[in-house]
Formats: structure tokens, C-alpha cells, sequence
């Protein structure tokens, strides 16, 4: 749905004295849940498909009043010198907001969560960019090296204590804050979800199976080796499951969970009590500040009233228009890994030049 994935900088204000710094620079999905996502499950990875692919970790996604599991898949970065930072839950104050994964040169900030394979909280330790062609490291990638040439092998040591904690803040959730490497990281270039993310996505959204409902926290496929192919020979099932303890709901849903989707739909913003410290020039300018930051949550909230007429004006003319869009993104994708697979492929070699006749 388009407009669930409207930025919301006003779900952000509510719940700014939560969410990590770096949150408020990344893009959020206008979505609010009101328990957290279960644990994640223990999978092995498949193994790497081929040069140029990246992994990227299987999270727990929210779509029909349900968690879905989006399974673990190798994915050809978009561009040379591209990182996956992947995306996370976080506590916003109210709720679980989600926070989308990104491409960009290097790996931003996830939440602390340990995603496994490369993905230990901070940074990612599966691999590097070398003069255009990425090197796995051995040690944390499934990777056929018969094949894959591109390669080494470094231990990484994980100081932090493992868990499986799917969600940053809240409740039992990761208790991490971003480096200032990571927040520099939320301004440099991005790159969205590729369309063959969305498609994986939107495959793994529309299999009953991975909703936590029907697998109670153990996805039967965690992984595949490609995105959307839930139905490979080489995907991969959850070893172990996670722990998922959802509130009660009645026979007419009356637990279930708010979605704050649309901006007529957030609740008002709080008018903050007057500061009394004793200090009147201190307690002034808190309440000049408060006013500024109400007023701009307002200016927010006309801006994404404005931006969803007219994407429900604009709705028409985008169903028809949809086939055709899918077509020329696939066809884009298409062409940026052929010039990926172009720019890996070794420099050719002239033969040596015979020297002419009639000289030695």
C-alpha cells in the first residue's frame, strides 16, 4: 500500500525521546504497532549465488493486522561499492515503528540488532569492496570458493552478548545507540529497496505460511538464495524458532493492534506543561522551543494531508499505469547487473604484437 509507506516525520516527534538519533534521518514506514515483532529464528545461510550478490538478512515485516516473516536472501548490490544496512523495529514512544533497510557506501545504523552472518549489531563484517569487485569473507558467507574467487577469511570476534531480540528500545528490547560513524552514514547517498526486493517482499507478504500466526516464530522458509524464489530447491528453513508472545485477542479483534497509516489519523500532539524550574530565562526558552516544535509538527501534518490527496487524486491513473512501471523497473534492474557483471568481469589481455619481418 503506497501510503504505508508515506515518511512520517510525526510519528518520528512523537516518539523522538526513544528512537536513536539516526532513526529520525532514516525513513520510517508509516506504521505503528502496538507490541513488538518476535524473536528472530536461527536459519543457515544458502549459499552465495554468485559474484556481486550481498546478503541480506530475513526480518519480521507487519502487513494485515499480522507479523510475516521476510526470509533471508542474497541480493546483487546496485551499485559498485554499496553496503546493505538492514532495517529494524524500534520503540516510538506509542508504538513499534518500522525503519527501512538502504543501500549506500557504507552500512548505517540497524538498531543494534544482531542479524547474524556479518550483521553483529554495528557495521558489517561479511565482506569488502576491492577495485570494483567485492571480497567475502569466509568465516560468516556461505560461499562456493570453486566459484567465487573473490575471497578471505577473517574471524570476527562479537563482544556483545547474543541475542535474538528482534527490536531496539522498549520493553526487553536492544538497548543500542548509533556511532557518529553510523549517523554520518544516514546522510550520505542512498538507495531504496531494488525492485527485486520488492518483489521478494510483496512474495513473502502473500504466503500464509510465513505469517508468525501459522509458523509461531519459525518461518518454513528463513532463507532463499534468491529474492522471491520461496519455491527453490535451494531455500531454507528455520532450525529453531523465536519466542513470540502476543496479547490477547478477542473473537471481534478488539486487541488488535492500532495502524497509524494516514496523518488525519496520528494522534494530536501534546501541549507540554508549563516549565516552572525557578529559573525564569531557562523556563522562557523551553517554552519558545516547545511552541517551535508543536508548530512544526503541525506544518508536517498539512504536508502529508496535502501529499495523500493527491496520491488518492493520482491512484487512477497509477493502476493503470502500474503494469508498465513494473516492467520498465525490471528491465532497469536488469541492465544495472549486466553493468555490475560487466565491471567484475577481469580486464582482457591483448596477445603480444609479432614483430615485423626481416627483423630478429
Amino acid at each position: 500500500m503506497r501510503f504505508a509507506r508515506l515518511i512520517s516525520p510525526l510519528l518520528l516527534a512523537f516518539g523522538s525521546l526513544a528512537i536513536p538519533a539516526l532513526s529520525r534521518a532514516q525513513v520510517a514506514v508509516g506504521i505503528s504497532v502496538q507490541f513488538g515483532p518476535p524473536e528472530s529464528p536461527v536459519y543457515e545461510q544458502p549459499l552465495c549465488p554468485g559474484e556481486g550478490y550481498i546478503w541480506t538478512p530475513g526480518y519480521w515485516a507487519w502487513g494485515d493486522d499480522d507479523y510475516y516473516w521476510v526470509p533471508g536472501t542474497w541480493v546483487l548490490a546496485p551499485e559498485v561499492g554499496f553496503f546493505w544496512t538492514p532495517g529494524y523495529w524500534a520503540w516510538g514512544g506509542s508504538g513499534f515503528i518500522f525503519y527501512e533497510g538502504f543501500w549506500g557506501p557504507v552500512a548505517g545504523f540497524y538498531g543494534g540488532i544482531n542479524y547474524g552472518y556479518g550483521y553483529f549489531g554495528h557495521g558489517y563484517e561479511g565482506g569488502r569492496w576491492d577495485n570494483g569487485r567485492f571480497y567475502y569473507n569466509r568465516s560468516v558467507n556461505n560461499v562456493n570458493i570453486t566459484e567465487i574467487h573473490n575471497v578471505y577469511n577473517t574471524t570476527v570476534v562479537n563482544n556483545t552478548t547474543v541475542t535474538r531480540v528482534s527490536y531496539n528500545g522498549g520493553n526487553g528490547g536492544i538497548n543500542e545507540r548509533p556511532t557518529p560513524q553510523e549517523e554520518a552514514a544516514a546522510h550520505e547517498k542512498h538507495i531504496s529497496l531494488v525492485p527485486a526486493q520488492i518483489q521478494h517482499l510483496q512474495a513473502a507478504r502473500a504466503n500464509p505460511e510465513l505469517r508468525v500466526s501459522a509458523n509461531h516464530g519459525k518461518p518454513p522458509v528463513a532463507a532463499t538464495p534468491r529474492p522471491g524464489a520461496l519455491n527453490d530447491h535451494g531455500v531454507v528453513a528455520a532450525k529453531e524458532g523465536g519466542r513470540y508472545n502476543p496479547p490477547a485477542r478477542s473473537e471481534n479483534n478488539a486487541a488488535r493492534p492500532s495502524t497509524a497509516v494516514h496523518p488525519n489519523e496520528l494522534p494530536p500532539a501534546a501541549r507540554p506543561a508549563t516549565p516552572n524550574t525557578g529559573n525564569t530565562n531557562l523556563d522562557k526558552k523551553y517554552q519558545q522551543q516547545q511552541e517551535k516544535l508543536r508548530a512544526r509538527q503541525d506544518q508536517e501534518r498539512q504536508k502529508l494531508q496535502q501529499k495523500q490527496e493527491q496520491e488518492h487524486q493520482r491512484l487512477p491513473q497509477q493502476k493503470v499505469d502500474e503494469s508498465r512501471r513494473q516492467q520498465l523497473e525490471q528491465q532497469k534492474h536488469a541492465q544495472q547487473q549486466q553493468k555490475l557483471q560487466e565491471r567484475q568481469q577481469p580486464p582482457r589481455q591483448n596477445p603480444p604484437k609479432s614483430p615485423p619481418k626481416g627483423k630478429s
